[in-house]
């Protein structure tokens, strides 16, 4: 089984680049991040003519999060328990809850499409909202380990974290100034580790940012991070036998700042009987 999570940066506008890529990948599931639309604007139909089954969670033109499947999907979740949610200028609970986490089961596999807050500026409450988001998400993965010990979780997507110097190479991202590179949100990410819950990509695609912005000619010039990650259970990690970042589908036209990142399972009784798309 071959699982990918992909910020896509608006589904509308790179469809056909997104499912032409898990065609031509061989993608059973696709968690995608930033699809920027509700459910009725997302554009079904053509992953559906790909033979994909879709489980959309939008509220709006930002943010929201997506699973496309070849396999049935079900125990899906918009949110886990204790997400917190954010209202700028409001503080307490019953804030707004914002489409960034959705969670499906497929195959005995729990997995989650997360798109963690930005965080805006070490000063902004924003950040102290992906701060707490980042606490509570821990505390629910650790919750469904102390269920499940053997449980095959994985939180993929957009962690808006660099986790080491050599994931953050754009200049503009200056220490002590800048989010995503704090200690605060380092140890945030780190903190994953104390429940077991591990990056299953880096030890097999040890180099490699996911992103790069579209300004100053980040892309050409390598000044990209690292950001995107599939942390996954000793369950799940145990299945994973390759790892790969799709730098390529930064080039050419339209493509999202962000690339895809991809594991590739050995799931007991796995064959390749499934039908072909072309």
């Amino acid at each position: 089984m071959r699982i990918a999570t992909w910020n896509v940066n608006s589904i509308r506008a790179r469809v056909g680049r997104v499912v032409d890529w898990m065609v031509r990948e061989d993608i059973d599931v696709l968690a995608m991040q930033e699809i920027k639309c509700k459910p009725p604007q997302f554009p079904a139909q053509a992953f559906e003519d790909a033979g994909y089954e879709l489980a959309v969670h939008g509220l709006s033109q930002w943010n929201g999060v997506a699973f496309a499947s070849r396999l049935e999907m079900t125990d899906v979740a918009t949110g886990f328990p204790g997400m917190p949610g954010f209202l700028k200028g409001q503080e307490g609970p019953g804030l707004p809850l914002e489409a960034r986490a959705l969670g499906v089961t497929v195959e005995d596999l729990r997995l989650w499409s997360l798109y963690v807050p930005n965080g805006r500026s070490l000063d902004d409450p924003h950040f102290a909202y992906k701060l707490d988001w980042l606490e509570r998400l821990r505390a629910h993965a650790r919750n469904e380990l102390a269920r499940d010990p053997h449980l095959a979780l994985a939180l993929m997507g957009d962690w808006n974290v660099a986790p080491f110097e050599r994931d953050m190479g754009d200049p503009s991202f200056v220490p002590g100034k800048a989010t995503h590179i704090s200690e605060p949100e380092r140890a945030a990410f780190r903190a994953f580790e104390a429940e077991g819950i591990f990056d299953v990509v880096r030890p097999l695609a040890p180099e490699g940012y996911t992103f790069w912005d579209y300004k100053q000619l980040r892309f050409p010039r390598n000044e990209g991070m690292r950001i995107d990650f599939i942390l996954g259970s000793p369950a799940f990690a145990d299945l994973v036998t390759a790892a790969s970042i799709h730098r390529n589908e930064r080039k050419g036209d339209a493509p999202s700042d962000h690339v895809p990142v991809v594991v590739e399972l050995a799931l007991e009784g796995e064959d390749d009987d499934r039908p072909m798309i072309f």
